[in-house]
């Protein structure tokens, strides 16, 4: 049986997405994470939350971890910003970002909703969360799975 990835994204589009979170992250300290799954019984936002605690992602000094959550098969998906980020930015602040992707999985191009993803959340977070020069990566570029 394929991985979840792999039913997802071909090896090119796979890796094509972890570039986009190291490009997006050389702009911000903030950290961006993707994680797969076929299966969602709840709310994706809520899921998204369990799984934000669960890859130990709310344990980053600044705060400004983000999980795009993907349940392939549910066809459902969600953003999920850590306290430091929610502390700061508007109402609705994931939403155009949300919107962006959207569309893209609309069409079946979910490599292409996923960078889109990628960089509109690097964006935001630079605003909010610049680059520093002793910034770390504190998770895994690589997306992760369950």
């Amino acid at each position: 049986m394929a991985s979840v990835v792999e039913d997802f994204l071909n090896a090119k589009e796979e890796e094509e997405v972890v570039e986009a979170i190291r490009q997006a992250e050389l702009k911000t300290s903030g950290e961006i994470r993707v994680h797969l799954e076929r299966k969602c019984e709840i709310d994706a936002f809520e899921r998204a939350k369990e799984l934000f605690h669960f890859l130990k992602m709310d344990n980053t000094k600044a705060e400004n971890g983000v999980l795009i959550y993907v349940a392939v098969d549910a066809k459902k998906f969600a953003i999920c910003g850590d306290r430091g980020i929610n502390k700061v930015v508007p109402e609705n602040f994931w939403q155009s970002t949300k919107d962006l992707m959207q569309t893209e999985f609309k069409n079946r191009k979910f490599k292409d909703g996923l960078v889109k993803g990628i960089n509109s959340a690097g964006e935001q977070l630079a605003k909010f969360f610049p680059w520093d020069a002793d910034d770390v990566n504190e998770l895994s570029d690589e997306i992760s799975t369950s």
